[in-house]
């Protein structure tokens, strides 16, 4: 169960919310804005979730408090009279020996306002209670954790961290359930910048990485790192086509966009070839035409085989006229195949595209008023090698349009280091989304650096596995 927090986009990081019952540090040096973190997520338990709430505070007097939290709308005083909050002001040690008490005050407050949330601001003066003795130090904090367990509370526990980059790892990170730091960068030397990052969570899975947060008239308002631009989709519509690789389809939120331009940016060293046959094989199982052209270092068996392994008969579709090819090589090809091969070989570029628009557009426009739906996959490698750089600039983006106007789904092979930074520039400015899949020494990696809907995701681990799909991201 989680107890979200109601603070825009941080319950996104959270995965929905804190985990209930949980104890959950928030660090940050001076300004960072969490007494303001700590005091929204009460506010919000009592207005949006019908958990009330408590505050207690070492170092302001509550009519500091209220007057802080005046300017983002909050009526804390309000709250109060109705039973729903308790904004308390006392000592570290006065505060552990009531929790210690049976029926003490502490017992008794969370019992008068039915607390589900607390906050406490900061836990930094725990530490100094006993500066002689580090184990008294450490008793205390599991002291304070287990209360806040026994009587099932979410906590916010704010705790200072003047210097952010410091190697020692605190005890008190090890024994909490999370952590969350709150940062305050300089950036480009023209701006401080305000960073969220849940470091830990025990229980759940996180959004990862640094998210910039602005304090506004509202409270903390979190602009996530991969959705700073967002168009909300749904991952199961017929809009989104499967690629045949569960955890890769959860990172496209459900799949590739249908009627996209993908480009997956790759080399020779990563394994992309499970990545393209398994779209393939998929796109085939669900009754889409298809269009390949062969790059020259896959000829039709070799992908025949591999669509094997993903229970695809190759010669059936090509007998049920449902996949083309294009091929530039001279190649043999099997007897039963030659009537879905066009080749190319030999045509200059004026000819081939003349082969296009008059022979194999026809084609397609002819079975797209049967409903059909089409999917066109093709190393862009193989067409710069035959055709030079200058074809793909002057015809690539002309290309993609139409196929995007007959609601098209393409997805492009390129080595971008290859083709250089200008023309992987154009091409990724060309592409509605980019798959960008590297080998960094003995791991394979693969990212999601562009999208529709505006999401970058982190890094995931390409695990390469001996049973179907043969692929799995982590």
């Amino acid at each position: 169960m989680l107890s979200a927090t109601g603070i825009n986009g941080l319950d996104t990081i959270l995965g929905g919310g804190l985990p209930a019952g949980s104890a959950i540090i928030v660090e940050g040096a001076p300004g960072t804005g969490k007494t303001t973190l700590g005091v929204q997520f009460l506010y919000n338990g009592i207005k949006q979730y019908n958990e009330n709430g408590i505050f207690i505070t070492f170092e302001e007097f509550p009519e500091q408090i209220y007057a802080d939290m005046q300017r983002f709308g909050w009526d804390l005083q309000e709250l109060e009279r109705k039973n729903q909050l308790r904004v308390i002001s006392l000592s570290p040690d006065t505060l552990i020996q009531q929790m210690l008490l049976t029926n003490g005050l502490f017992e008794q407050m969370v019992n008068e306002v039915d607390c589900r949330r607390i906050v406490i601001d900061s836990i930094s003066l725990l530490k100094f209670l006993n500066q002689n003795s580090e184990v008294k130090g450490r008793e205390i904090l599991y002291t304070l954790r287990n209360i806040l367990r026994k009587f099932n509370l979410t906590s916010l526990l704010i705790q200072e961290q003047s210097d952010l980059n410091v190697e020692h790892v605190p005890f008190e990170h090890f024994i909490f359930d999370g952590l969350i730091r709150l940062s305050l960068k300089e950036h480009l030397q023209l701006f401080r910048q305000r960073t969220l990052e849940v470091l830990k969570m025990r229980g759940s899975s996180i959004l990862e990485g640094e998210h910039i947060y602005r304090i506004t008239e509202e409270g903390i308002y979190v602009v996530l790192a991969s959705r700073t631009v967002s168009d909300i989709q749904d991952s199961q519509s017929d809009l989104r086509l499967k690629t045949g690789i569960a955890s890769l389809d959860n990172i496209l939120g459900g799949g590739l966009d249908k009627g996209n331009i993908y480009m997956l940016d790759t080399n020779s060293k990563a394994n992309y070839r499970n990545i393209i046959t398994s779209i393939l094989a998929e796109r085939i199982k669900a009754g889409d035409q298809l269009l390949t052209i062969l790059s020259s270092i896959q000829s039709i068996e070799e992908l025949a085989a591999l669509l094997r392994l993903h229970q695809v008969d190759l010669d059936k579709v090509i007998e049920e006229r449902k996949m083309f090819f294009i091929e530039h090589y001279n190649r043999p090809i099997s007897e039963s195949w030659r009537n879905a091969v066009f080749h190319v070989k030999g045509l200059d570029n004026e000819k081939y595209n003349h082969f296009l628009k008059y022979e194999l557009y026809p084609k397609i426009n002819s079975d797209m008023k049967k409903d059909s739906s089409w999917f066109i996959y093709y190393d862009l490698n193989a067409i710069i090698n035959e055709r030079g750089t200058d074809y793909v600039l002057r015809h690539f983006a002309t290309e993609t349009a139409s196929a995007r106007s007959k609601g098209m789904t393409v997805l492009v092979l390129c080595n971008f280091k290859e083709v250089g930074i200008n023309v992987a520039s154009f091409l990724e400015r060309s592409c509605n989304g980019v798959l960008k899949t590297w080998v960094d020494g003995s791991y394979q990696y693969l990212q999601i650096t562009k999208a529709s809907n505006g999401d970058i995701s982190k890094p995931y681990l390409l695990e390469n596995m001996q049973e179907f799909p043969y692929i799995r991201l982590i």
